[in-house]
């Protein structure tokens, strides 16, 4: 019989992600009444914003109607408008729970979140038994769905009217046994921009699996207005954007500017809209040029944007988009080094060749290493960090350029004092091209990343390590 007065609360099933949830029921003479699907009360107490685009409902006159066993590729919101069911859900998804089962009646007042890749089955116990449900994705014929035999023997579901007795579709009969049914993966992680350095460091750490997706520019446009058909992105978890527009200097040009807004804010915005739309988790790779380097102390995650040039610019306006994803992290970092033409492999070919450079020694950073980047993006995804903007350069002392220069030369066994300090406005004085201001402080403070137990590598000491292999 239907409970009135229970108060809203969520009860866990065993099967993770798979919650129950007991609904205020309000009655009087006249009939009752709930609040069958209330998005602050209940993310207020834990359940996901799934974001449903969806409502169904299935209505069946007889008792004993079964469903299922169906595992969709989207999450569901199951409720009962009238009658009564009972309810069978096996874990079909790959990892240790894989064929756990948990069942329960549903009336009124109860309803269950259902994950992507959770088997579901019901069998009204009323006549004129109505549920409905929420889905966060549209049916479409692309959609892989897995299902499992409603008698299999693995699973034992304990049906309160024999199976014999029931009507059941031809097909639900044929489903395969537990023992057949190939596993849902789980969702899959895109990293854009993958040929770029955080690009190839990013494959080193995530490997081949078929849920690992890289793309570069050629295999996904950003700026197609065809973007939000590019993928079926609700089979996605994650977004890795490694891609952008780093050309500092040609960025103040005018073909320069319209390039670095095109890829690193509207393309920016397209993958924005595309996470927030479909549940995703963006992850963005921001820059200290975000900030105009004039505090004289590290840059925390809250202090005031105030970039000098156009390519700060763009990445202060992509941070700001980014934001707006439910889902999402900032990283900011500096002074970036990874495979590929950069600062350090060019003092070291120099050194190599008897060139003695002048290096700007009035820009205090320090670096960081596309390695060191790439696992601590994984590891704020792989613990669940809350939310959010996070600096994550290299640790250990300040340097600036000529320093880093220097260390370079001695790590190569050639003399460091080969190597002369310059200031930033004597470097450029002749310059014929544009030039980008620069921040003279790229310090971020790494402390909140580091509160989550990431440990931040010292940066000369991978410096080192860097330069032997």
């Amino acid at each position: 019989m239907t409970e009135y007065g229970k108060r809203l609360a969520a009860v866990e099933t065993g099967i993770p992600g798979l919650v129950l949830w007991e609904l205020p029921l309000h009655g009087d003479s006249r009939g009752w009444f709930k609040e069958n699907w209330q998005h602050a009360k209940m993310t207020a107490l834990g359940l996901d914003d799934f974001g449903p685009v969806q409502n169904n409902i299935s209505f069946n006159d007889a008792i004993g109607t079964t469903r299922g066993i169906h595992a969709e590729p989207w999450d569901k919101w199951v409720s009962v408008a009238t009658g009564r069911i009972f309810g069978a859900w096996v874990d079909l998804r790959e990892g240790p729970t894989f064929g756990r089962v948990f069942t329960a009646e549903i009336d009124a007042s109860r309803a269950i979140f259902v994950p992507r890749g959770v088997g579901n089955a019901y069998q009204t116990l009323e006549r004129d038994t109505a549920y409905t449900y929420l889905v966060n994705d549209h049916w479409s014929p692309d959609a892989a769905y897995t299902f499992l035999n409603l008698s299999d023997e693995t699973a034992a579901i304990s049906w309160p009217i024999p199976l014999a007795d029931v009507e059941i579709s031809t097909k639900d009969l044929a489903h395969p046994r537990l023992r057949d049914v190939t596993p849902i993966p789980p969702r899959k992680t895109l990293v854009v921009g993958a040929n770029g350095q955080l690009g190839r460091a990013l494959r080193v750490e995530l490997g081949n699996s078929p849920q690992i997706e890289y793309a570069t520019r050629a295999d996904l446009d950003l700026t197609s207005p065809q973007l939000v058909e590019a993928r079926r992105w609700r089979d996605y978890d994650t977004i890795i954007n490694a891609a952008a527009y780093t050309a500092v200097d040609h960025a103040e040009t005018p073909q320069g500017r319209a390039d670095a807004w095109a890829a690193n804010v509207n393309g920016t915005a397209a993958l924005a809209r595309v996470a927030a739309q479909n549940g995703v988790t963006l992850v963005h790779v921001s820059s200290d040029y975000v900030f105009d380097g004039a505090l004289d102390r590290a840059y925390r995650e809250d202090d005031a944007l105030c970039p000098l040039g156009v390519y700060g610019q763009t990445k202060a306006a992509a941070d700001a988009v980014v934001s707006t994803a439910p889902k999402h992290y900032i990283v900011r970092t500096s002074w970036v080094i990874g495979d590929g033409k950069n600062f350090v492999q060019t003092m070291a070919s120099l050194a190599d060749r008897g060139i003695d450079p002048k290096v700007v020694d009035d820009q205090v950073g320090r670096l960081t290493f596309t390695e060191d980047l790439a696992r601590g993006i994984l590891h704020l995804l792989r613990c669940g960090s809350p939310f959010g903007i996070y600096n994550l350069t290299g640790g250990g002392e300040p340097t600036s350029w000529a320093d880093i220069a220097r260390s370079v030369f001695e790590a190569s066994g050639h003399d460091p004092s080969r190597v002369t300090g310059i200031s930033t406005d004597d470097y450029f004085a002749s310059n014929i091209g544009p030039v980008a201001p620069r921040p003279r402080n790229s310090l971020l403070d790494v402390g909140k990343i580091e509160a989550t137990g990431f440990t931040v590598p010292d940066a000369l000491g991978t410096l080192s390590t860097y330069l032997t292999r």
